[in-house]
């Protein structure tokens, strides 16, 4: 196929009836009949989230860069009119053409007040130093196919450099195979590196305004030199996949790993999130950098989160306030969360010193059973509302351009509704289970926490998830009144339940239909969790794996089918053994 520049592209001749062409977005990519190269379907999804938030970026980064032209203009002092001329005070606002800043004097002040434009003119400060925005350079680490860092070049406006790395050599064969494929656009914006994404972020240190980091598995491996490679200002976008871990399947795992030991509750996937930023936030540290969230999303099959860094050892001081433990009652499953670190303001001075604990007693004060304790898990906002509402409004503008815009405009609709500063949520099934009671309905139950003077939302990662203010002993008054209108059979007395049920309430809960009892999009009958499109629909097999019968039930045999194709007509080369598998991939049930 020749050779290109940008990158050194050498890709060999190949046979077009031996690969497949695969269309998402404006890119396409050709997928071999082998399965050399791992692609996975399923992540549209999260490919149309990133390209939301870099579009969104940008967009942030130009007004945050004309926001600071202006404070500069703004702060230029200005020359007595004895010591010079109009023209001579013009020359301090001059760009490279040598022409002024495009205002008259009649002008100016209006001009201040609008900085829109600013970024596209080249501005000069006082000491002649030339300051101009430019293009985001954005890295994958780890590309297999190059078809994220493709619509990355395609799909977003304003966007520079495309670096797409990946440690295997078929994978690096095949980006750069497609990057040619996708024309001008592509061959001149993206390059393909065969190298260890670690050591090249290491290398790379603050060059990139983008790192992109989606591995097959878990990303703990990359986070160090991740935090390094991102310039000031700049996002990490990083997603993880291991989700039994995260969620409390292999807590010593999750430790050694992330840093922090998870808890099986029904909020283990928010849990599963905020260990992730525990765990970045961590890193960044190290380097005297700290992170700040924009958007943090459960979905499908994995957990993504995105988040900006900056460097600066003051606020760094500020990290422990934004973790906790978490205590969580063994038997009504009850939490609460107990931050590592408070300050005390003294004149103009502000001290760092340990949280206060144990935030619970030994025992449980609403059933009486032991707690368990997790984290340190992030406990600060995990979203930013206003990069949340204009990334509703950007997609809404521009869904004809995301494959997934139904999944990530319902995704996006729910998260605009959470309560940003209430970590974790509750599940009302989960509570009326444990008093083995009739549940109420989610419309009833949010009336009787608001008519008690709290807060509650919804909660993007559970349809059933509310997120309330309210403390649990508040919670447990409610389900109590709830429980006397709607009277449950006799448990054992030692049941978590019956103990929580003996004590009378406190509150007297009023059940009356409250106006804020539904969100504007459930008032509105907004869909917001969408089913999956699909059967079957989650991670797909590492690129060259043998497929075998262990893997119906996770794909499904018509999948299945289609993946051996290529298999059945080598038959012949196939030893006896795999050769059963292949051709009879359901089970005996």
């Amino acid at each position: 196929m020749g050779e290109q520049q940008n990158g050194n592209i050498k890709t060999a001749s190949f046979d077009l009836n031996d690969y497949s062409i695969i269309k998402e977005g404006e890119a396409e990519i050709l997928m071999h009949s082998k399965n050399e190269v791992f692609y996975n379907k399923t992540q549209v999804n999260n490919r149309d989230m990133s390209i939301a938030v870099m579009r969104t970026f940008i967009s942030k980064r130009k007004q945050e860069h004309e926001a600071m032209l202006l404070k500069k203009l703004k702060r230029v002092p200005k020359v007595p009119e004895k010591n010079g001329t109009e023209s001579e005070m013009q020359t301090d606002f001059k760009d490279e053409g040598g022409i002024s800043d495009g205002v008259c004097d009649s002008r100016k002040e209006s001009c201040q007040d609008e900085p829109s434009g600013l970024s596209e003119e080249l501005v000069k400060n006082p000491e002649g130093r030339t300051r101009e925005l430019k293009q985001p350079r954005v890295l994958e680490a780890l590309s297999a196919s190059g078809l994220r860092a493709l619509r990355y070049a395609r799909e977003v406006e304003g966007i520079g450099q495309v670096v797409a790395l990946d440690n295997d050599l078929a994978s690096v064969e095949a980006c750069r195979r497609n990057i040619k494929f996708n024309g001008s656009v592509a061959c001149s914006k993206v390059e393909s590196h065969h190298t260890d994404a670690r050591v090249y972020m290491m290398t790379h240190p603050k060059d990139f305004e983008v790192v992109d980091l989606d591995p097959y598995g878990s990303p703990s491996v990359f986070l160090d030199s991740a935090v390094q490679s991102v310039a000031d200002g700049g996002i990490l976008m990083c997603t993880a996949t291991d989700m039994a871990v995260l969620c409390g399947g292999n807590g010593e795992v999750c430790y050694s790993k992330y840093g922090s030991y998870p808890l099986r509750g029904k909020y283990c996937h928010e849990m599963a999130l905020r260990i992730l930023l525990a765990s970045i936030e961590s890193h960044a540290n190290r380097y005297k950098r700290y992170i700040v969230p924009v958007l943090s999303v459960q979905m499908d099959f994995y957990v993504r989160v995105f988040v900006r860094i900056y460097t600066s050892a003051s606020a760094m001081k500020n990290t422990p306030l934004k973790l906790s433990y978490v205590y969580q009652c063994t038997g009504c499953d009850s939490f609460h969360l107990q931050s590592l670190g408070r300050t005390v303001s003294k004149n103009n001075s502000v001290r760092y010193l340990p949280g206060f604990g144990p935030s619970v007693p030994l025992d449980c004060t609403d059933c009486g059973k032991k707690f368990n304790m997790g984290g340190p898990i992030w406990s600060a906002p995990i979203h930013d509302q206003e990069w949340v509402t204009s990334m509703l409004a950007d997609v809404k503008l521009m869904k004809d351009r995301y494959p997934a815009y139904n999944r990530i405009s319902a995704i996006l609709t729910t998260i605009s509704e959470e309560l940003p500063d209430v970590p974790l949520f509750l599940s009302l099934h989960n509570l009326s289970g444990t008093l083995k009671c009739t549940s109420p309905s989610a419309v009833i139950f949010r009336s009787a926490v608001i008519n008690a003077g709290y807060r509650i939302s919804g909660t993007h990662v559970n349809p059933l998830g509310l997120k309330t203010d309210a403390p649990m002993d508040v919670i447990w008054d409610i389900m109590r009144c709830w429980v006397k209108n709607h009277p449950v059979k006799a448990q054992p007395a030692d049941q978590p339940g019956s103990v929580i049920l003996a004590k009378e309430p406190v509150l007297q809960a009023n059940f009356a239909r409250a106006a804020a009892s539904l969100s504007k999009a459930q008032a509105k009958k907004v869909a917001r969790f969408l089913p999956n499109p699909e059967r079957h629909w989650g991670p797909k097999l590492r690129a060259g794996r043998q497929v075998t019968q262990k893997h119906v039930s996770l794909l499904g045999s018509e999948v299945l089918n289609g993946l051996t194709k290529h298999e059945k007509e080598e038959e012949e080369d196939v030893p006896d053994a795999k050769r059963k598998k292949i051709e009879d991939p359901t089970p005996n049930l």
